[in-house]
């Protein structure tokens, strides 16, 4: 089953500063069919204002990924830790037992990015932050782990979930496989570029959720540039 969630069809905040759109239910955004999709809980489309962006606040037991496809974001937060993530690479923070954040665009033009929420495995880990960049061009035409919490990817950011973010660049024309267990939740929305998936076409930016298949093609009708989870 792949269900298609059209762009226009999430949920939505615009707060000036910060335009958002929500896959999952968030904040006053509710949807009782769609509050996560198996470990994923939220998985939000946030635009950022120049010189703008989220004050220090916190978080707890939730693993949170930030995919950057525009600019760049500045992370600074209660353990010490401080970071640029410019746009193709990516951030993961444990919130573990708590851990107070902020996340800024200071940048001169307009930052966006996907901020991707898991369930963790376990609860009360200790809370942790790391970034890591991912060249497009390693990730052209296949499909490939950037973070992940399952036994055997290599050169990832570590998550401590059942669950896998992996991207992936394909030119117009081609195709990437992705196999899945048909018992997983899958979620993929392409973050630049149409794209159909086992035939579903997708426009940039909207969400596919999957599950029940055991193999997902992904074919390019556009440039594009894809992100998806893989969880438990």
């Amino acid at each position: 089953m792949i269900e298609h969630r059209p762009f226009n069809s999430l949920g939505a905040a615009n707060h000036g500063w910060l335009d958002s759109k929500h896959h999952f239910s968030f904040s006053d955004y509710h949807d009782p069919a769609r509050m996560g999709w198996g470990a994923i809980r939220v998985w939000n489309d946030d635009e950022i204002a120049a010189q703008n962006g989220f004050p220090p606040h916190p978080h707890r037991d939730m693993e949170i990924i930030t995919y950057v496809t525009q600019g760049a974001i500045t992370h600074q937060d209660s353990l010490g830790n401080k970071g640029r993530t410019v746009a193709g690479d990516v951030q993961v923070m444990s919130a573990g037992t708590g851990v107070r954040h902020a996340e800024y665009n200071l940048e001169g033009e307009t930052t966006k990015l996907f901020q991707i929420w898991i369930l963790p495995d376990t609860r009360g880990i200790a809370p942790s932050w790391g970034t890591k960049p991912f060249p497009k061009g390693e990730r052209s035409g296949r499909f490939v782990p950037l973070a992940s919490g399952i036994a055997g990817d290599a050169d990832v950011l570590a998550i401590h979930a059942d669950a896998r973010v992996v991207g992936a660049t394909l030119k117009a024309g081609e195709s990437a496989d992705y196999p899945i267990d048909a018992s997983r939740h899958a979620y993929l929305v392409p973050a630049k570029g149409a794209v159909t998936v086992n035939g579903l076409r997708l426009a940039e930016r909207d969400g596919a959720a999957i599950t029940g298949e055991t193999a997902i093609r992904v074919t390019a009708l556009e440039d594009a540039e894809l992100v998806l989870v893989d969880a438990a």
